[in-house]
């Protein structure tokens, strides 16, 4: 399966929606409630906040796509975009979204990949993410590609309290 990755602009915010609901939805499902499910979808992947997420200067997205058909995202952040006090010399993952039906294609690889090519074109040091504790699969991909466990904090759905672990990657080190 052969993919393109393309750059998204503000006109793109319906189908980042899309994605994004779908592609949670399909990941996450079986371990939350069906209100928490809705409010939680229903909140993060709002129209009004996609497209203000896609306007944000320091965040980019990336959409994948196999013969014109969206399969997965990437979200990056930098500086102020990211979701949490970081370093700026550090650049964010916030999201590798994959649609169930691309998965297992190398597909997470190339958009990780190109999470890389713009840590280097902005000049960052480190590369960072969070990822649920049970996410067994996410995990086990991330620390393959060299990333370290440096904490944890608490995201909820709904009433539930869950643990995203921090993990980052050293890009380059500086040479005194």
């Amino acid at each position: 399966m052969t993919f393109t990755i393309r750059k998204c602009t503000v006109e793109d915010s319906k189908l980042i929606q899309q994605l994004g609901r779908q592609t949670y939805f399909e990941t996450f499902e079986a371990y939350n409630t069906e209100a928490n499910m809705r409010d939680y979808l229903d909140a993060a992947f709002a129209e009004g906040k996609i497209q203000s997420e896609l306007e944000h200067p320091q965040s980019e997205f990336y959409v994948a796509e196999s013969e014109g058909v969206p399969a997965a995202y990437l979200k990056i952040n930098q500086y102020d975009a990211q979701t949490e006090p970081m370093e700026d010399t550090d650049l964010e993952i916030e999201r590798i979204y994959v649609l169930q039906a691309f998965q297992k294609h190398g597909l997470g690889k190339q958009l990780y990949l190109k999470a890389l090519e713009r840590a280097e074109v902005h000049e960052k040091g480190r590369i960072w993410l969070g990822v649920w504790e049970n996410n067994h699969n996410a995990l086990a991909f991330y620390q393959k590609m060299g990333f370290k466990r440096i904490g944890q904090h608490s995201f909820f759905m709904g009433d539930d309290e869950q643990i995203d672990y921090i993990m980052v990657k050293t890009l380059k080190v500086e040479v005194l």
